[in-house]
């Protein structure tokens, strides 16, 4: 199992304190079937800056000491950015780091907020030969309140990734239904942990696999887990035509 988005770097922002709890983090990594983590720290959120550069070198350091301590896990550089308008400048000048020099990339919006000039933003984004991915919009009040606004995102060629913890119930029942119904409707293409430690932020990758079996089938797994190896490898994901969600079934709970 791949895992697209994980604060695993230590001592970067708030995920992983130090290498010991990165150590930590890998071995549980292992107990969920984890083989690769791309770890994506925190950019530009108002309280980190960890461009491209310094993130491949403390993946490439981690690896080390992963190989040392004889933990088989694979880390990949990536990078969460807080969007703001001077991205694809900023990728440009080798600031922007997409999910392993591929041409997916991820991007967060504030828990409370989806900026007008996203989608501008994210065509200027793809005119460069780049992949927004939206990271766990099920936590953001206003695509909550105006699901449209995800769907014309994902309809323009963004994709989504949801929080494993969200589907589990880690963060609600209202977050929960959401992350279900963006399932149902075609708007999230990967599940990934988000996982900042193994205690309050776990990785909840074997559960959520297993609540998508019990609901949706094998297929709906398979599709998540292939969609992560495709990314990895640079290739066209999978993806159904999206479909808009109805306010009045936010509250359905599975």
């Amino acid at each position: 199992m791949i895992d697209l988005h994980c604060h695993i770097l230590p001592g970067m922002d708030d995920g992983a304190r130090d290498l010991l709890e990165s150590i930590e983090m890998a071995k549980k990594a292992i107990e969920q079937g984890i083989h690769t983590i791309v770890a994506t720290p925190h950019h530009l959120n108002n309280r980190y800056e960890n461009p491209k550069l310094t993130i491949i070198d403390r993946v490439r350091e981690l690896n080390k000491v992963l190989l040392e301590e004889k933990i088989d896990l694979n880390v990949l550089p990536g990078q969460e950015t807080r969007i703001y308008g001077e991205m694809v400048e900023d990728y440009e000048i080798g600031e922007i780091m997409p999910i392993d020099n591929t041409e997916y990339v991820l991007v967060e919006f504030s828990s409370g907020h989806v900026p007008r000039y996203t989608e501008q933003l994210f065509y200027d984004l793809q005119t460069k030969g780049l992949i927004p991915v939206i990271v766990h919009p099920e936590r953001n009040q206003e695509i909550i309140e105006r699901p449209d606004i995800l769907y014309k995102l994902v309809e323009k060629g963004a994709l989504t990734q949801v929080t494993a913890g969200s589907i589990c119930g880690d963060f609600g029942k209202k977050i929960k239904s959401f992350s279900l119904q963006l399932i149902d409707a075609n708007l999230t293409h990967f599940i990934a942990s988000d996982a900042h430690n193994t205690s309050n932020r776990p990785f909840k990758m074997r559960e959520a696999f297993d609540m998508v079996q019990a609901k949706y089938g094998t297929d709906m797994v398979y599709l998540f887990k292939e969609n992560a190896e495709l990314v990895i490898e640079g290739s066209h994901i999978y993806k159904e035509v999206p479909e808009r969600i109805k306010k009045k079934k936010f509250f359905n709970i599975f």
